[in-house]
């Protein structure tokens, strides 16, 4: 028995050091497992997100993913160890920035031998390992489960002792036909129903990998003294208006601090212009959407192929986004900040002429949400008929996701009085704008961030927001009270904080005079 205390002993302080020591050096993936500490202590990486009972309801209400598999496991169990193995082949079609299919099951492990999950893990009735649990992330999040328990969303596998045999058991469950041996970027299994316009509540992941994107963008190029204010007034309408909670938390991070990394003086110094990666900033790893944002890969937006969608799709989506979030009275504002924004900003140089040339051929300010709306639809629009016959002539175009008039019939029929389109010109159609204006409002707003709000994600992102670190460990950590009280009070304070300048950016009046800005 000393022997077994021994073992154990140090099987439980392993994972913990190690995890310092990953954190030491800035690196790691950030769910080191407890396998790998006290095992072979091979270099090959763990796709399966290791949770614990701290962990365990942010990472399953916080994920992205369909549907979710959960292991139960101890690990002293020989069998255990032999099975990780099997289920780490299936769990690397999923997990992590590299998957092969992303966003479609979260494949995750808890450590029963740990005395953190005695609870949790009686609540799934564990009586043997390692035993693995199916069903949406979401109904994991405050539930148990009973061997006889009828209506229940959550199933037990049991064929899947093996990686094909698991894989196949998935593939059952969702119709799909996965194989242990696919790369990255076969995506013959992404679904093209544009009919289904549920399908655009994934995107509010999308919109946030983008603006992460776009902000690494813009940390890796130059910010001049010229382009200063654009930045700030872009950075505005995401404090007021992004989908996410997470990103408009950290935009007002930048606004509230940009004067000390950013200040006027200092570009004008550093003849004109300073590097956003020298030292002298704070902002070169900082995260606007939050510590899981950018995961590396696309939901709604990911194409067929690996150069195609992605962040452009991204972005459009965000913008649609912005364009039916906004008051009447900001509507020139977000029109002019969005058109500064691709103008200094966008680095695609031809894509960015041409949006910029379409904004200054706009003679008459914005004075509606759905004028300024309208507008940035139909520009959409022109840019999906230029590229489709680029892309026709040059055979570049997504095979799975070719460029549209949008939105089509199928996913709008009121907006269409008639279609007498001729070579995809969309002048041709006899739009009801009312209707379309309708629909984006729906589409880019309340289903937008339907997923989120289904999973409470918008209520809870400082949880989520501590996912990273929480999933990475597979110990209790004991918080002082003192410590836990200022953590609270802190985030109440940066809510507050968040919430005022939400407010204060809808009512001052500068808000609508642009010049006024060039001045900060």
């Amino acid at each position: 028995m000393y022997w077994i205390a021994v073992i154990l002993l140090f099987a439980n302080l392993a994972p913990l050091s190690s995890h310092r020591a990953a954190a030491a050096a800035g690196g790691g993936d950030g769910s080191r497992s407890i396998l790998r500490a006290v095992g072979a202590g091979g270099p090959a990486a763990d796709y399966a997100v290791e949770l614990n009972a701290t962990s365990f309801d942010a990472a399953l209400g916080g994920t992205p993913a369909t549907y979710a598999v959960v292991e139960f496991f101890a690990h002293w169990c020989p069998a255990c160890r032999n099975y990780k193995p099997q289920y780490e082949r299936v769990a690397r079609l999923f997990n992590g920035p590299d998957a092969v299919h992303p966003g479609v099951v979260l494949m995750t492990r808890v450590d029963c031998a740990l005395k953190i999950n005695n609870k949790l893990c009686d609540k799934f009735s564990v009586s043997h390992y390692p035993m693995l649990f199916w069903g949406p992330p979401s109904k994991f999040v405050a539930a148990s489960w009973e061997p006889k328990q009828e209506k229940s969303e959550l199933r037990l596998i049991d064929d899947g002792r093996t990686a094909e045999s698991l894989l196949n058991w998935i593939n059952k469950q969702i119709g799909s036909s996965y194989g242990l041996d696919d790369e990255k970027f076969e995506n013959e299994h992404l679904s093209s129903n544009i009919s289904d316009p549920e399908q655009i509540a994934r995107a509010v992941y999308d919109v946030e990998e983008a603006t992460s994107t776009a902000f690494d963008i813009i940390l890796e190029h130059k910010i001049k003294s010229e382009t200063r204010a654009s930045l700030i007034q872009f950075l505005q309408l995401l404090v007021a208006h992004h989908p996410s909670r997470r990103c408009r938390q950290g935009s007002a991070e930048v606004l509230v601090n940009f004067d000390e990394f950013y200040p006027l003086d200092m570009l004008t110094l550093d003849k004109q212009e300073v590097s956003s990666g020298d030292d002298k900033t704070a902002f070169h790893n900082f995260q606007i959407c939050g510590k899981e944002v950018p995961r590396g890969y696309w939901m709604f937006c990911r194409g067929s192929k690996n150069d195609t969608r992605g962040f452009s799709c991204g972005l459009w989506v965000l913008l649609h986004s912005l364009s039916v979030s906004i008051e009447d009275g900001e509507s020139q504002f977000a029109f002019r900040a969005i058109c500064d924004f691709i103008h200094n900003f966008f680095i695609c140089e031809e894509c960015r002429q041409h949006f910029y040339a379409t904004c200054s051929s706009v003679s008459t300010p914005f004075k509606t949400t759905r004028d300024f709306a309208l507008w940035l639809w139909s520009t959409h629009n022109k840019v999906n008929e230029r590229l489709m016959k680029e892309e026709a002539s040059l055979g570049t175009a997504d095979p799975k996701f070719p460029k549209i008039i949008w939105p089509p019939r199928q996913l709008c029929a009121s907006c269409h009085r008639s279609d007498s389109r001729r070579n995809g010109d969309s002048s041709k159609i006899d739009w009801d704008q009312d209707e379309v204006f309708k629909f984006l409002k729906q589409y880019y707003g309340k289903t937008l961030v339907s997923l989120y709000q289904k999973k409470d994600i918008i209520q809870n992102a400082g949880t989520n927001g501590a996912l990273e670190d929480s999933a990475a460990s597979t110990n209790a950590i004991v918080v002082p009270i003192g410590a836990a009280l200022a953590i609270a009070v802190a985030s109440c304070a940066f809510g507050a904080l968040a919430c005022y300048w939400r407010s204060r950016q809808k009512n001052r009046k500068y808000y609508h005079n642009l010049h006024s800005y060039k001045n900060i």
